[in-house]
């Protein structure tokens, strides 16, 4: 059963891959907003996956975030994510999710996630490459 409240924060340190200018959002070479919700998504999965089963995986389905500030090259990062709702049917959870520099706040909002079937989800994937 997935317990809401559940929380899980991930940090890394800023590098020049990880800037707008590499990621091609931005001209400047700060954390970039791409970067800064791929970080929040894996912080939202890494939170759900202990609740999974084997064979089970999750996908965003939605993510709804404001980045409000920069931050340089070098600097950690830390993200959060809190599981705040689950659907009737068990198959979309939703989150809260947060980031954050050494300075404070540069993030946050909304994210939900659908729980797979990995194979299942895979070959429905994979069959849009069929003629």
């Amino acid at each position: 059963m997935i317990v809401i409240g559940t929380k899980c924060q991930l940090e890394q340190t800023v590098t020049e891959d990880l800037t707008a200018a590499a990621a091609g959002s931005g001209a400047l070479p700060v954390f970039g907003t791409p970067f800064m919700a791929a970080m929040i998504e894996n912080a939202a999965m890494t939170c759900l996956q202990s609740f999974l089963e084997e064979g089970q995986g999750s996908v965003g389905t939605r993510l709804d975030i404001t980045h409000d500030a920069p931050t340089p090259v070098g600097m950690k990062v830390w993200a959060e994510a809190e599981i705040t709702g689950v659907s009737e049917n068990g198959k979309m959870v939703d989150f809260q999710v947060a980031a954050w520099d050494e300075k404070g706040p540069i993030g946050g909002g909304t994210h939900t996630r659908a729980i797979i079937r990995s194979e299942k989800f895979l070959a429905k994937c994979n069959g849009k490459l069929e003629n």
